[in-house]
């Protein structure tokens, strides 16, 4: 899976947990009548090896369902016992012991880096400067600067929390462009471009849309809303793009 992969999965879901497979039943066609074609049902019996997310822990042993696709040769797949997973899910109400997976493909294959990763995006989700859910792009802005070929412009971001979040790029005669962000209503000169695979990053490549709103651009002359479309462009190709490889149902 990709950083934005996992980072839906992981943001999504109250409890991230390390998990060995202690039992696992395949329940039949006639208890399980809403799988997809091709998938079988399975009910997984597991021991707790690390609890990532979860308020007020969980038990050492959990139960939930999970689907999975039948083999090429259209059996059912074999869950074997020590099998370890990472599962994203919600909890059964007044059922301790009882997981529900937050998405089909919300059991993951566990691996060291996949761990890491899952951990670093929850550590950077629940930080108090945590970068805000984007919904939206408000104003922008183009200011010429003094020498020919100098200029700034900023993008007003919309966050989730109401709070202050700004783009800014910076061209200066001689120079490649810079773009920075944020957080907060000061822009100084700390501020920088997110790194790739880092939550900011997904919160604006994964967010931003692919053209400005004519919104943005309603107090700008035609001129300065050009230079104001190149440099949303230039932010956009800085950024990368949002890749998924998830095709969940």
């Amino acid at each position: 899976m990709t950083y934005a992969d996992l980072a839906d999965l992981a943001l999504a879901a109250p409890v991230v947990a390390h998990v060995r497979v202690e039992r696992s039943d395949v329940l039949s066609e006639r208890e399980t009548p809403g799988v997809r074609a091709g998938h079988r049902r399975f009910l997984i019996e597991a021991s707790l090896v690390a609890l990532i997310r979860g308020e007020g822990g969980l038990p050492p042993r959990v139960r939930y369902l999970v689907d999975l696709p039948n083999d090429e040769r259209g059996r059912r797949q074999r869950i074997r016992r020590g099998t370890e997973y990472l599962v994203l899910a919600t909890r059964a109400p007044g059922e301790p012991d009882e997981l529900r997976l937050t998405a089909p493909d919300a059991q993951l294959p566990f691996s060291p880096e996949t761990a890491a990763q899952l951990r670093e995006i929850l550590r950077e989700s629940a930080a108090s400067d945590a970068p805000p859910r984007i919904v939206g792009i408000g104003r922008a802005f183009h200011v010429p600067g003094s020498l020919p070929g100098e200029s700034e412009t900023q993008f007003f971001l919309l966050a989730a929390d109401d709070r202050p979040i700004s783009i800014s790029v910076l061209r200066r005669p001689g120079e490649q462009p810079r773009w920075s962000v944020a957080l907060g209503e000061l822009v100084d000169n700390a501020a920088a471009a997110p790194n790739p695979n880092t939550l900011l990053w997904y919160r604006l490549a994964c967010t931003l849309p692919r053209t400005l709103p004519a919104e943005s651009l309603s107090e700008a002359g035609a001129g300065e809303a050009e230079a104001i479309r190149a440099d949303y462009r230039l932010v956009l190709e800085r950024l990368g793009p949002c890749t998924r490889n998830r095709r969940p149902v």
